[in-house]
């Protein structure tokens, strides 16, 4: 039995470096050399493309903190060919620490997964000063950079090639929200949403490990797993490791959702349950939760959940109270909640839900 103590999760709080999810990058002097608006002749910085498509391929995001004008700006960066790597660009005359909080808004990530690349030591104390948990770089740092292990995932997934363009069929998908006339739920039912949970299998478990790593908000314990405990648990026959995956009429978000129980003869406790933040609007929260919740009635068990919170993720405690479940337990920060399975809520009608 793989148990969690108190210790075990302060340890583990100590070790944890926080991975960087997206590089912000300034313009003049840090992605090319010269003014743009001053008419200088520009070029690319060297060895920049490089970084730019290997932090891509990692899965690690890009974007764009720059005091410019937006349309001759976009259209140098057009031009360098490297336009398709950013995702929610910031150019205009506002601070940068406001252009940084814009951003982690938009991809709706916390700051301290932010690092902000600029030549201008002011702009930089300006963002550490607003924002003390971004990590500042000044362009003319950027050797070494892609060996600096805030930026090496442990794995690299076919979904971290992706990860860009799955932000990008976001920027797609909110655009469409916004111009839908109609009812939240007629706009969900039009996506024509795929919900797909499976038990685990081992090709999963290198995207299951980074889900533990990246996923903060919608997390209900923090508690993280490696790839080899995921494989113990996943061949354990008194555990239950599913993994969810969503899609719809502008793509794939890939796997997004991972839950772990563990079986005892008196109850079943929902170890971990989390959902990338990236579907959040999606009303396809209470699936998994719903599906142990059915197993868990048919097994003839209560089932049980923990959580631990992280000053990010009480959506996830709010998620488990509207489920039915009621604290019966605490044991430090560990709250242990209870659900008799007397009313388990549907599966919602806009989601078609496959489960293999």
């Amino acid at each position: 039995m793989l148990e969690h103590t108190q210790q075990d999760l302060l340890l583990a709080e100590t070790k944890k470096v926080k991975t960087i999810k997206c590089v912000v990058w300034d313009l003049d002097n840090t992605i090319w050399e010269g003014v743009l608006l001053e008419g200088d002749a520009l070029i690319l910085r060297p060895g920049v493309v490089e970084i730019l498509q290997t932090l891509d391929e990692r899965g690690i995001l890009l974007a764009i903190a720059s005091r410019n004008e937006y349309e001759p700006a976009w259209a140098q960066l057009q031009a360098f060919g490297i336009d398709h790597y950013f995702i929610y660009p910031q150019i205009n005359w506002n601070s940068k620490s406001h252009a940084i909080a814009q951003i982690a808004q938009e991809i709706n990530i916390g700051i301290e997964t932010l690092a902000f690349v600029d030549d201008q030591p002011f702009e930089r104390e300006e963002v550490n000063f607003a924002h003390p948990d971004v990590w500042c770089i000044d362009a003319a740092d950027l050797s070494g950079l892609l060996d600096h292990p805030r930026l090496t995932p442990r794995f690299i997934t076919p979904e971290s090639r992706l990860r860009r363009q799955m932000y990008q069929s976001d920027i797609q998908r909110k655009v469409a929200e916004e111009e839908y006339t109609g009812q939240n739920e007629a706009f969900l039912a039009d996506l024509s949403m795929v919900f797909t949970i499976k038990t685990a299998r081992e090709e999963d478990l290198q995207r299951a490990e980074e889900l533990t790593m990246r996923t903060n908000q919608l997390n209900t314990t923090g508690y993280t797993y490696s790839y080899e405990e995921l494989d113990q648990l996943r061949q354990s026959d008194d555990h239950l490791l599913f993994v969810s995956s969503l899609d719809d009429r502008y793509g794939t978000y890939g796997t997004i959702g991972l839950a772990l129980v563990e079986k005892e003869a008196a109850y079943w406790t929902v170890k971990l349950l989390l959902m990338s933040c990236r579907v959040m609007s999606r009303g396809v929260g209470t699936i998994m939760m719903s599906h142990i919740m059915n197993l868990a009635k048919a097994a003839g068990v209560p089932l049980r959940a923990h959580f631990v919170p992280n000053g990010r993720n009480r959506m996830m405690y709010i998620t488990y109270k509207f489920g039915g479940f009621n604290e019966v337990d605490t044991q430090g920060d560990l709250v242990i909640l209870e659900n008799t399975l007397e009313q388990i809520q549907p599966f919602p009608d806009y989601v078609d839900l496959r489960i293999i």
